[in-house]
């Protein structure tokens, strides 16, 4: 067992603070386990705090979310230091210790002198986003570990916008709450004058669910012969979605053993919409009443996965690169349609998003801005532009199934997503198409077909950590040429920030983004694989984008070359 996994399992079998129980834990924890729990402290990722809940410097627990709460606290307080109050709007999900984290950071600020406003029950993260705007809060917390595992708990930070905290501010939380005791010791600075603690009225959920409904784009479209499929899986969404859904006709039937707030996921095999597992139960139900559309938020809201049924009456999942698309090209065209100048628009996603994106905002002469993973990124950008005037925003999202429609929340979100998702389908039904088809027709018209896969390799504990560290220093400093037979034309370093030709061997800066732990190779026949760290689990991601004339042609590459990786990498 490593020293630091010795002597921090000491301090915690020797602290009366810990309870018994979860000293039990720890002694019933073999020496894997103990590694994974204590090797480090649990530090903050592309969206906050997540990790496993049980005991341990490395898990989320009472004595993590009180160092986190302490630290943003007097991070808060510095930052509004002129500031006669200071007010944090928190919200959670339905997790184990959802609920009892919320109270507790409230009450931790409150002790601090910070007022909070929390809500009656759980809500979604993009109105959470919403009710730090509303409130005109300073601040706001999520406590959610969005579509992790049950095991997972999570806590994000937002700033006075309503966005999560980009790296030139998060930086200096992370050195407030470095220079705090270590968890079991951290102390809450209490003062004479309290916070006080409100429940947030309805008129949040109202007002958030109007501002929802301005988003829709064609409102005359017949719903009469199109029947939906929604889940919430357990989460955050069901009423929200329902309540949109009902307001604007739509004929929706949602699978009722995945609308409670069941914090152990009991009736899906995944509460992640990127897993095929997530969809079974929507796809029975489909089956049944002959719906032509599946929608599926994750538990905190902020993702959507997507379904359609194909003409053999079998239903195919949607990618979040593909759903993306296609509503990109749908809002397009019919602001076009309706004679909108688009040349001062913005379209932003990320730099592992597919090539799909750009091809489409260029077919269509419109700017698009992409950024590192972390929806953070385009919630600030959006408020630099309102700030320092400059593009509008058209439209934002994420490869990994979350997108912002409009942006009076600062944080993608699956409220507005299922909405145009439900719209978009629809008007292809119309026309006598389903979503896979209109895909299609999208990469004809652009020239090429894009097809993405994500794969992850999972490195669980310090030994994991040092070989998925290994990895990332092996593609930063030696980086292959070549792969299955394919030159390397680009290598773009965003640990560096660089990007190198290799046909010319010219290099240049990558200008106006954050170093990251991402490497990106582009390839000579237009294939493109992006390679990182995830920001919230133990594992590397590994984007893999090909492209053909059509779909058969790009079927199974993702996953030769995947295979070559392994053998290059590991």
């Amino acid at each position: 067992m490593k020293e630091i996994v010795k002597e921090n399992l000491k301090r915690w079998l020797e602290s009366r603070k810990v309870s018994e129980e979860d000293k039990k834990i720890l002694n019933s924890m073999n020496e894997e386990q103990l590694d994974d729990a204590f090797f480090k402290n649990i530090a903050f990722g592309t969206a906050g705090i997540r990790g496993v809940l049980g005991p341990g410097t490395n898990r989320m627990n009472y004595f993590t979310v009180l160092k986190a709460t302490v630290g943003f606290g007097l991070y808060l307080k510095e930052i509004y230091k002129d500031c006669d109050s200071i007010s944090v709007a928190i919200s959670h999900d339905n997790r184990h210790f959802s609920r009892e984290f919320t109270l507790e950071s409230a009450d931790i600020l409150n002790r601090m002198g910070i007022n909070t406003y929390i809500f009656d029950s759980l809500r979604p993260t993009p109105e959470l986003s919403y009710a730090v705007r509303y409130k005109k809060c300073q601040g706001g917390i999520m406590i959610t570990a969005s579509h992790n595992p049950k095991e997972y708990n999570g806590y994000k930070v937002y700033d006075d916008e309503g966005c999560q905290l980009v790296p030139s501010k998060i930086a200096r939380l992370i050195e407030i709450i470095d220079s705090l005791e270590d968890e079991l010791n951290v102390e809450v600075p209490e003062v004479e004058n309290k916070g006080q603690n409100y429940i947030l009225e309805d008129d949040v959920d109202k007002t958030y669910v109007e501002e929802v409904e301005k988003i829709v784009i064609d409102p005359s479209l017949d719903k009469s012969n199109f029947k939906i499929v929604y889940s919430p899986n357990h989460g955050t969404s069901y009423v929200n979605a329902m309540k949109v859904f009902k307001d604007e006709g739509y004929d929706v039937y949602p699978v009722l053993k995945q609308c409670s707030f069941d914090p152990d996921f009991s009736a899906t095999l995944s509460p992640n919409p990127e897993d095929p597992r997530a969809f079974i139960e929507g796809i029975k139900l489909a089956k049944e009443i002959g719906a032509e559309q599946i929608c599926m938020t994750d538990p905190d809201g902020d993702r959507v996965g997507l379904a359609t049924k194909l003409n053999n009456g079998e239903f195919a999942l949607m990618t979040g690169n593909e759903s993306a698309a296609i509503l990109l090209d749908y809002i397009i065209t019919h602001k076009l349609k309706k004679g909108e100048d688009l040349s001062n628009c913005v379209v932003y996603n990320t730099v592992v998003s597919s090539m799909l994106g750009k091809a489409i905002c260029d077919y269509y002469g419109v700017r698009l801005e992409s950024f590192l993973t972390g929806f953070k990124y385009i919630g600030d950008r959006i408020h630099y532009y309102e700030v320092n005037g400059g593009y509008k925003f058209l439209f934002g999202y994420e490869e990994s199934y979350g997108c912002l429609v409009s942006p009076f929340v600062r944080d993608k979100d699956g409220i507005q997503a299922i909405l145009l998702y439900s719209e978009m389908g629809l008007a292809y039904h119309l026309k006598g198409k389903n979503l896979v088809e209109a895909y299609d027709e999208i990469c004809n018209k652009v020239g090429k077909f894009y097809y993405t896969e994500l794969f992850n390799i999972y490195f669980e504990g310090s030994e994991g950590q040092a070989k998925m560290n290994k990895i990332m220093e092996k593609l930063e400093l030696n980086p292959f040429t070549s792969l299955n037979n394919n030159k390397v034309t680009v290598i773009e370093n965003y640990f560096a920030l660089t990007r190198k030709n290799l046909l010319t061997n010219e290099s240049s800066k990558i200008l106006n983004l954050p170093k990251g732990d991402l490497v990106k190779f582009f390839f000579e026949d237009g294939t493109n694989i992006a390679i990182r760290p995830s920001g919230t689990e133990p594992k590397c991601k590994f984007y893999i984008e090909v492209c053909g004339k059509n779909r058969e042609e790009t079927k199974g590459k993702p996953e030769i070359y995947f295979e070559k990786l392994k053998e290059e990498l590991l």
